[in-house]
């Protein structure tokens, strides 16, 4: 009971915050929407970006402790569209439409915050390690597999390095290296500022729910249960293989059981490789991971 009490007190307040985007966004209709895409720019542009570089090139950041839970997030993504392109050939589903989803979770909007309330402040530079180790892999490769097939456009790969959140990435990492340290003054307030980013993604979260359906609806409710599903035979192979702590144990799996991003349906759609087909995916996704998270929480947390 206990265990359960503490996976419901993990969730709940995620989901609340989720709900209060796509009631306020209900309440306020298509004008919240349109609000939305200039503080969702600002969140993806500046705030996100300053929370990546803080917690990586943070004191407590250490790259070599946190190297197995990187690793870990680079086999989960891969290992995820393993398992899931014989489930795409079967069903006749678009490769380009259907592993991205499967390959990158919600590791951002979702899984920073929940990580926070199941392991505390301190794990926030583990979640970030995760989230870009993630991030890194669907931007090159994932994004590299959906423009397949279409002419590419010159400088593709100097754009994804020189993109806010990769910038972030290399310089925290390049400091966590080298141990550089801001100035203290400047340092908290760049933390502040990204820290700020987590309620925002959440809540934007349920504002984006509104312009999701159900259109393609047998797509999604695979998608909705393969992705967990393959992240989750991932973490177990995994947990046999790597030498993590029990915390980092509990981090991976958290992470492995977490739904497809929100973000996959922006890129689809900026590509237009069936975005109302990821759509639902990441809509029915979200929605599963009411079963799914606590299943990874439970997988995860000391006392199974």
């Amino acid at each position: 009971m206990p265990l359960i009490e503490r996976i419901c007190s993990i969730i709940l307040p995620v989901f609340v915050i989720i709900g209060m985007g796509y009631g306020y966004a209900r309440w306020r209709g298509e004008v919240v929407r349109m609000d939305m895409a200039s503080v969702n720019r600002v969140s993806m542009e500046a705030l996100a970006p300053l929370m990546i570089f803080s917690a990586l090139s943070s004191k407590s950041f250490d790259l070599y402790h946190n190297g197995w839970l990187i690793l870990a997030s680079v086999l989960i993504a891969l290992g995820s569209g393993l398992l899931a392109w014989p489930v795409a050939r079967a069903l006749g589903y678009d490769k380009r439409t259907f592993l991205p989803p499967m390959m990158y979770n919600n590791g951002g909007n979702m899984g920073l915050p929940l990580l926070l309330l199941a392991f505390g402040q301190d794990a926030l530079p583990a979640a970030v390690a995760l989230f870009t180790a993630s991030t890194f892999v669907y931007f090159s490769l994932c994004v590299k597999m959906i423009q397949s097939g279409r002419e590419q456009r010159p400088g593709s790969l100097l754009r994804l390095v020189s993109s806010p959140i990769m910038l972030a990435m290399i310089l925290g990492v390049l400091c966590a290296v080298f141990h550089i340290s801001l100035p203290a003054p400047l340092f908290s307030a760049m933390k502040l500022l990204g820290e700020a980013s987590i309620p925002i993604m959440l809540f934007s979260l349920g504002v984006r729910m509104m312009d999701i359906s159900f259109k393609s609806w047998h797509i999604g409710l695979v998608g909705a249960v393969v992705c967990p599903v393959s992240g989750l035979i991932c973490a177990l192979v995994l947990d046999q293989l790597l030498p993590l702590t029990a915390v980092q144990r509990g981090e991976m799996y958290l992470f492995a059981a977490l739904p497809p991003a929100v973000l996959c349906f922006m890129v689809a759609e900026q590509y237009r490789q069936e975005p109302d087909k990821v759509a639902s995916i990441v809509l029915m996704g979200n929605l599963a991971a009411i079963v799914f998270v606590p299943l990874g929480l439970w997988l995860g947390l000391p006392g199974h």
